[in-house]
Formats: structure tokens, C-alpha cells, sequence
């Protein structure tokens, strides 16, 4: 009876062992990103990416949910997330020669992260599907565009500033964005998945480590059009 109660005991804990994994990238990530290292911030971000699928993978496998892992869960994405593209931009920023106070606009990004983050937590409409962008595809688009494309972000000012306010509002959005889970392996219930999975393939092969922002560009453009072909059809 013992062993069995330590062994749903371990059960339990493994989905937030794995969601503290998702914080510890993020927190490598802040710290590379204040140190000039993208690349590594960059990897450290989709590392927290892969970990916060598992975490959700897990504790519906395990069947292991628990009102603290959903907090744990929110409190590691606003770090990794919110926090830590919030760094990345920021260094960057600094490299600028503008304004001293233009970097801290940066910071921008974790605070819509957490109002987004905030407003899934009390979202009932987003159970099988996203409404806005998610945090980790918005981490994943900033850590990417400024490990590919530093030196064109650097050269336009106004380019970041665009990015940094189109990317805060669709946060926040009322845009529906589908979700990357598979109801099953059906190609008549999972069409949309398999497009976009499609179209990502050849990205990929084509453009390779410098195709992350190009994907994440690619998600929000098949969730727009997707909404917007509904809304004309009815």
C-alpha cells in the first residue's frame, strides 16, 4: 500500500519536474540574451518550447493534473516566454545607437505576455484552441528573428518598434489561432494541422535554423485566413 501511494506520489510530480525544466531554459535563456549570446538564448527558448509540450503531454498521459501545475505551468511560461524574449530584444536594443531609453520598450513583450497568459487562465472559449497568440510560438518568432536577422533589425529601428507592437496586440488578440494537438491521425479531422505541418517541412529544408520566425509568421497567417474564410462563409 505504501510503494503504491509513493509511486502516484512520483506519478503526480513528473509534469511539474518537467514544467521546472521548461523555467530552468528560460532562466538560461534571460541570461544569455542579457549577455549578447542569441544563439544560445535562442536554443534555451525553443528547449523550454519542447519542455512545455511535454508538461502538457504528460500530465494528460499520467492523467496528473493539479490546480498547482497549472499555475507552476504559468508561472515558467511568463519566464521563459515573456521574460526572456523580452531580454533578447532588450540587448539587442542596447547594441542601437538611439534613444537610451528606446531598449525598455522591449519590455513590452513580458508584460503583454502576462495579460495573454493571464487572460488563457480565465478563458473558458480556449479549451480545444487558442484565442490569440500563443506565448511560446510569440517566444519563438523574437528569439528566432533576432538570432537570424540581428543585423537588419539593428539597421531599421522601425522595423523592431512595428514587430514589437503587432506582436503585443496579437497577444491579446480575439484572433482564433488552432491548436497544434492532433485529435487523432485522421486526415479529415486534422487537415489543418497537416497543411500547416506540410508548409513548415519545406521551410525548414529551405531556409533550416533561420526558418523559426518564417514558421511562426506562417502559423499566424493559416489562423487569419482560416477565421477570416469562416467569417465570409457564415
Amino acid at each position: 500500500m505504501r510503494h503504491k501511494k509513493e509511486k502516484h506520489m512520483i506519478k503526480k510530480h513528473i509534469p511539474n519536474f518537467i514544467t521546472c525544466l521548461n523555467l530552468l531554459s528560460g532562466c538560461t535563456a534571460t541570461f544569455l540574451a542579457f549577455k549578447g549570446n542569441y544563439e544560445g538564448a535562442f536554443i534555451a527558448i525553443l528547449l523550454a518550447a519542447v519542455f512545455d509540450f511535454l508538461d502538457g503531454l504528460g500530465a494528460r498521459l499520467l492523467k496528473s493534473y493539479s490546480p498547482m501545475g497549472k499555475e507552476l505551468d504559468s508561472l515558467a511560461d511568463a519566464i521563459s516566454f515573456g521574460m526572456a524574449p523580452g531580454a533578447i530584444v532588450f540587448s539587442l536594443m542596447t547594441e542601437m545607437n538611439v534613444n537610451q531609453w528606446f531598449p525598455y520598450l522591449a519590455f513590452l513583450i513580458p508584460i503583454f505576455s502576462a495579460l495573454r497568459l493571464a487572460k488563457f487562465n480565465v478563458d473558458t472559449r480556449q479549451t480545444t484552441s487558442f484565442i490569440g497568440l500563443p506565448v511560446p510560438a510569440d517566444a519563438i518568432f523574437w528569439a528566432g528573428i533576432v538570432y537570424s536577422f540581428s543585423s537588419l533589425l539593428m539597421a531599421n529601428a522601425w522595423l523592431l518598434l512595428l514587430f514589437i507592437a503587432l506582436f503585443c496586440y496579437l497577444l491579446i488578440s480575439e484572433i482564433p489561432m488552432f491548436s497544434f494537438k492532433f485529435k487523432n491521425l485522421a486526415w479529415k479531422d486534422n487537415r489543418i494541422q497537416y497543411l500547416f505541418l506540410a508548409v513548415c517541412v519545406i521551410i525548414l529544408a529551405i531556409f533550416q535554423l533561420n526558418a523559426f520566425p518564417l514558421l511562426i509568421c506562417w502559423y499566424i497567417l493559416l489562423s487569419a485566413g482560416i477565421s477570416l474564410f469562416k467569417k465570409l462563409k457564415g
